[in-house]
């Protein structure tokens, strides 16, 4: 079950409609690569195959169930987990 800050919740999903909830959760839940920012928070990126491939890059909190931001990243290239 995943959560969402208000951020993700009155801005980001405000500013991006195009930006599914469902999209989100599958890429955390499979993303294609993972990082740990210095912060704490997680990176996780997975292609959207409705949006041909390209691929989106979401930021959780430290518990990795939080979703707080989601964009569609043009320079991510893949990359390994």
């Amino acid at each position: 079950m995943f959560k969402y800050t208000s951020y993700f919740k009155e801005n980001i999903l405000q500013k991006r409609p195009y930006v599914k909830k469902d999209w989100c959760e599958k890429v955390v839940s499979e993303p294609v690569y993972t990082e740990r920012q210095a912060d704490g928070r997680y990176r996780f990126w997975g292609p959207v195959k409705e949006y041909e491939g390209r691929f989106i890059r979401v930021v959780t909190l430290e518990d990795r169930r939080i979703i707080h931001n989601a964009f569609f990243d043009r320079s991510f290239k893949g990359g390994k987990e």
